[in-house]
C-alpha cells in the first residue's frame, strides 16, 4: 500500500515535472530558431551602416545601385549618384548591401547570409 502511494507520487511528479519542462524547452527551441538569428542579422546590418564611406558602392533596399558622393552624419542621409549627374537623397537606412573593388573582393559584411546575386 505505501509502495503504490509513493509510486503514484512519483509518477505525478515526473508528469508535472515534464509540463513545466516542455514550454520551458519550446521557448528556449524559439530563441535559437528565431530571436538570435534576428538580432545576428541587425549586428551586421548596422555594422554595414557604420562603415558606409563616400565612393562606396551601394544597392538600396529598393534595388537601385549607385555610388556615395556624400554623407551628412548630421542628418542621417546619404547623396547616391544612380547615374551619371543623377544624385538621389536617400536615408543611411535605405542602404541594403555594399560592395567593394574587385581588388578587394567581396564585402562579407554587406550580405550577412552569403546569398549575394551579383557582384558589380
Amino acid at each position: 500500500m505505501v509502495f503504490q502511494l509513493l509510486a503514484q507520487q512519483s509518477n505525478q511528479a515526473n508528469g508535472s515535472l515534464l509540463t513545466l519542462a516542455l514550454p520551458v524547452l519550446m521557448i528556449v527551441g524559439f530563441y535559437f530558431l528565431l530571436i538570435r538569428p534576428q538580432r545576428t542579422r541587425q549586428r551586421a546590418q548596422q555594422a554595414l551602416l557604420s562603415a558606409l564611406e563616400v565612393g562606396d558602392e551601394v544597392m538600396t533596399t529598393g534595388g537601385i545601385f549607385g555610388t556615395i558622393v556624400e554623407i551628412d552624419e548630421d542628418e542621417g542621409v546619404l547623396t547616391v549618384e544612380i547615374a551619371p549627374g543623377t544624385r538621389v537623397r536617400m536615408v543611411r537606412n535605405g542602404v541594403a548591401q555594399r560592395f567593394v573593388d574587385n581588388d578587394e573582393g567581396y564585402d562579407e559584411t554587406a550580405d550577412p547570409d552569403g546569398e549575394a546575386d551579383r557582384e558589380p
